[in-house]
């Protein structure tokens, strides 16, 4: 029977990791937050890791998926106490001289504003092998679960997937991705800056809105609102929002 090339091989009778001869690190997608929605090579390979480094968004559930493992909490969260990425990727680099195998399991997609490229450059720099497993990233999720679709025959044909989190040299003021259908990935405060702008480049106040809190989980609140009843419509959120905007959300007729 076929294998997966992905999923590690047992036993492994490799030498002992060290800085010589590290181990092999997996850049896993953990999807937006459901255990079930979890890709089967990332649980294959979750299943048999020496050592996980896990993003704070990531649910105890998908933890508990890999219980032999060393867990070591690296979560970036907004306007609260974090890991720098610096430190992020010493710990990645270390895991990897000390572990054969690890994960470094990230919400959504790795590749997807997931910080992937400053992780790989870590890896690559210490000549560490690694691998990248995708994850279900939260704007499908998110289009899921509010049952409406990014696209739309005749009215939708682009999708712009956005931030407004920037590097700490980088000025904080964002340009307005051009595209049909707009996703802002942590919204939150961000999203009521967003519905300003695009009311002032002539974006109509009745603007379909979508916002999805705590996506794919059991929390998971799902608000239908307007462009313009943006800001208020956000005051009832606590938790992580992802915001989309757009014609093709409008109720279907």
């Amino acid at each position: 029977m076929a294998t997966d090339p992905a999923a590690p091989s047992s036993p492994d009778h490799s030498p002992a990791p060290s800085p010589e001869h590290p181990g092999r690190v997996w850049l896993v997608g953990a999807g937006p937050g459901a255990a079930d929605l979890l890709t089967v090579r990332g649980a294959r390979i979750l299943a048999e890791a020496d050592a996980v480094l896990h993003d704070a968004l990531v649910t105890q559930d998908i933890l508990d998926l890999c219980p032999q493992a060393v867990k070591i909490p690296v979560g970036k969260r907004s306007g609260q106490r974090s890991t720098a990425q610096p430190v992020i990727n010493e710990k990645l680099v270390q895991a990897a001289q000390q572990y054969r195998r690890v994960v470094r399991l990230k919400g959504g997609d790795p590749m997807l504003f997931g910080r992937a490229d400053e992780e790989m450059r870590a890896l690559e720099e210490h000549n560490i092998p690694y691998e990248v497993v995708p994850g279900i990233t939260a704007a499908l999720a998110a289009a899921a679960s509010a049952k409406k679709p990014l696209t739309r025959r005749g009215i939708a044909r682009s999708v712009s997937l956005f931030t407004s989190s920037t590097a700490p040299d980088q000025p904080n003021e964002v340009i307005m991705p051009n595209g049909d259908t707009l996703v802002q990935y942590m919204g939150g405060r961000e999203a009521t800056a967003t519905a300003r702008r695009l009311l002032e480049l002539g974006y109509a106040p009745d603007t379909p809105v979508v916002v999805v809190e705590n996506c794919s989980r059991p929390d998971e609140r799902v608000y239908h609102l307007q462009l313009a009843g943006l800001e208020p419509g956000l005051e009832a959120c606590s938790g992580p929002v992802l915001v989309m905007i757009g014609p093709a959300l409008a109720d279907r007729d």
